[in-house]
């Protein structure tokens, strides 16, 4: 029986604050693998510009190619959207019958738990919860324990550093004509200069 670790995002782009907190998640939690699972269509985002589906593929491939612990999931990239983490997760357990799914998200997402697609069903079918706390985040797990009973036994902290980087200010910095370099892998860095992503002219 393995430990997978489920890390869901947009990644638009994957920086190197999403390789540190997977590989804090899978250094704490004993994962024995993190999947990156793409989500082309992400349902908290309609209306917004998304860096088309193909290039966000090949960054996200460029980011994790250099560790054998990460791997990419196609579970949503094969599907029809809008894509929920419940569905995704039933799926999930389909295709890995045997392991433990340890389901990786910030601070911010667990205190809006609540508010997502089935959460009580999406608690049921998640062995467990990372979660990756974020500056401010303000969590109350009393809280959110009441509102979704059975949460807190599931709540796995990973400490990590809490780092103010997000793929949002990258994209902001990149059209501002600010220095952003260091804030992505390098060759994320390549691919987002060669096809001139994110610029505003």
């Amino acid at each position: 029986m393995s430990r997978l670790g489920i890390f869901g995002g947009t990644f638009d782009p994957p920086h190197v604050g999403h390789l540190i907190l997977a590989s804090e998640a899978a250094d704490q939690l004993h994962l024995d693998r993190v999947l990156w699972v793409l989500t082309p269509d992400p349902p908290h985002k309609r209306g917004q510009p998304i860096t088309p589906l193909a290039i966000r593929l090949e960054m996200v491939m460029a980011a994790i190619q250099d560790d054998p612990s990460f791997e990419l999931s196609r579970v949503e990239i094969d599907r029809p959207g809008p894509h929920y983490a419940v569905d995704t997760l039933r799926i999930l357990h389909d295709l890995y019958p045997e392991d433990r799914l340890i389901y990786l998200i910030g601070g911010d997402s667990l205190r809006d738990l609540p508010t997502w697609r089935q959460p009580l069903e999406f608690l049921k079918a998640c062995d467990g919860l990372g979660v990756m706390r974020r500056p401010g985040d303000a969590v109350d797990l009393s809280y959110l324990e009441a509102v979704l009973p059975g949460l807190e036994r599931k709540v796995m902290f990973v400490d990590a550093p809490l780092l103010e980087i997000s793929s949002s200010q990258i994209r902001q910095r990149v059209a501002g004509g600010k220095a952003y370099r260091y804030y992505l892998p390098p060759q994320v860095y390549a691919l987002v200069e060669k096809y001139r992503l994110y610029r505003t002219t």
